[in-house]
């Protein structure tokens, strides 16, 4: 594997903190509705897809910037595809290095799947769960680490079948973090997704994770298609069992950054913030409790 020496460490555990929003085309101009300022104080941080934006000019590519000096922001890519038999594109990782630079973005992620094999395949595949998998994806992470000079998260994908598996998911994503040595990018709605279409508990699994690796997390809703499966959309609101899971996390983990996802289908934007705020009420919840926890076990 390439070593990694000359990548930056964060200066912090996580690069942000506190409550964040998905930044989408369809909410820039609605996001700045001065009567919504008030309730806009409660995100604390944005994210982005990088290909939607990154060769974008302007009066879109001004509005970006403009939020980029309003809020930290964050990349959370769409075509890394780390676990490809093609070759990484490294021109575009290269790119991805130059737009953050430009925009003072604070942090890059993507997803544990592949999207490429001779060609772009349009959607998010996953990974065999195997040991050899593993590697050969770490090595490639590694690789763009090395490019970017970052440390990066990977995402924890939904996925609705496992071809090739001889491993499990748990397993096969503790693998690639350890020998990638990067980040982990928590996606609570995908690890109560998988649960239900794979039968696992997601408590069990969400335990099994490296609490020092989490960089920051998703939640977002998701379409009930039978009782025993769902897909995952981020085109509706976040169900209560997720927001178990997540007040579940926090318990478990400690408190860290969380970040709504909506990519269609949008709501009036109070009802986006009202999200983020029941975000920013859990994480102030768990704050409030780890004093009075540290005390007691300290006693």
């Amino acid at each position: 594997m390439t070593g990694s020496t000359s990548i930056e460490k964060i200066p912090s555990r996580h690069p942000v903190e506190g409550a964040g929003l998905g930044l989408r085309r369809a909410l820039l101009s609605k996001l700045n509705d001065e009567q919504l300022a008030g309730r806009m104080a409660a995100v604390d941080f944005m994210e982005v897809a990088p290909e939607n934006w990154i060769d974008v000019g302007g009066h879109l590519g001004r509005k970006f910037h403009a939020y980029c000096e309003r809020y930290p922001m964050l990349l959370h890519g769409l075509s890394l595809s780390l676990g490809s038999p093609d070759p990484l594109d490294e021109d575009f990782i290269r790119r991805i290095g130059r737009f953050m630079d430009r925009h003072d973005i604070r942090y890059y992620s993507d997803h544990l799947t592949f999207c490429s094999d001779g060609g772009h395949l349009y959607d998010l595949m996953p990974i065999p769960f195997t040991e050899e998998a593993a590697r050969y994806t770490a090595e490639r992470i590694l690789r763009v680490q090395d490019l970017l000079g970052r440390r990066i998260a990977i995402e924890n994908a939904s996925y609705y079948a496992a071809p090739g598996q001889e491993i499990s998911e748990i397993d096969f994503i503790n693998s690639v973090l350890q020998q990638a040595d990067c980040d982990l990018l928590l996606d609570i709605n995908n690890i109560y997704v998988n649960s239900i279409n794979h039968r696992y508990d997601p408590l069990q699994f969400l335990r099994s994770l490296p609490a020092q690796r989490i960089a920051y997390a998703h939640i977002a809703g998701h379409y009930n298609e039978a009782d025993d499966l769902i897909i995952d959309t981020h085109g509706a609101a976040v169900i209560p069992d997720v927001w178990q899971l997540l007040d579940a996390a926090y318990a478990h983990f400690g408190v860290f950054p969380t970040l709504l996802e909506r990519d269609f289908n949008f709501p009036p934007v109070v009802e986006l913030l009202d999200e983020v705020d029941h975000i920013k009420s859990l994480q102030q919840q768990h704050q409030a409790m780890q004093p009075e926890l540290a005390a007691v076990s300290n006693g």
